[in-house]
């Protein structure tokens, strides 16, 4: 068996992929304020920043920053899986099981990708940005409401018609 090898670099910024066991789901955007409350219990408990964010139906792309000296990005998955699976049983929205009695919510492990500079982040941010156009969820980035993009249109970093009429292989972004 292949052992998978993590990067940890303390107060390093992360490309996540997280993705549910059940790809056909619409769970994550049909209960998307039980994980906007998972995410801020998360954050309450081990801080990090969120640098961008996209929630699909059965995934999400998320960039995070770990504070200075911190590398322990997996115990933050863990708590925000955990914190949403959590809710979803109590509100009896889900209580499906694998085999070994944990919950079959979220596929086991995620993707990761240790940031490596500016022009690497830039391109991860267009990545969840355009992620919901790449699915075909949408035709235009700023019709997708769980996104960061809205943020960034807000704070003056893109403008709200970013990406409107562009083709995404003519885009230079994509997970590596």
């Amino acid at each position: 068996m292949v052992r998978y090898r993590r990067n940890f670099v303390p107060g390093a910024t992360y490309f996540f992929t997280v993705t549910l066991a059940d790809r056909r789901s619409s769970f994550l955007i049909d209960h998307v304020p039980a994980l906007r409350a998972a995410f801020r219990t998360c954050r309450r408990e081990r801080p990090f920043r969120i640098d961008a964010i996209v929630v699909l139906p059965d995934h999400l792309h998320a960039i995070f920053t770990l504070p200075q000296g911190d590398a322990d990005f997996s115990a933050r998955w863990r708590r925000i899986k955990g914190h949403f699976s959590s809710h979803m049983i109590t509100s009896g929205a889900f209580a499906r099981r694998h085999s070994n009695d944990d919950f079959a919510l979220w596929q086991r492990r995620f993707w990761e990708h240790t940031i490596r500079n500016e022009a690497d982040f830039a391109r991860h941010v267009d990545y969840i940005h355009f992620n919901p156009v790449k699915h075909g969820l949408v035709t235009r980035v700023g019709d997708w409401p769980y996104s960061s993009f809205h943020q960034y249109v807000r704070q003056g970093l893109l403008p709200a018609d970013w990406a409107g009429d562009m083709d995404e292989g003519k885009l230079k972004f994509g997970e590596c």
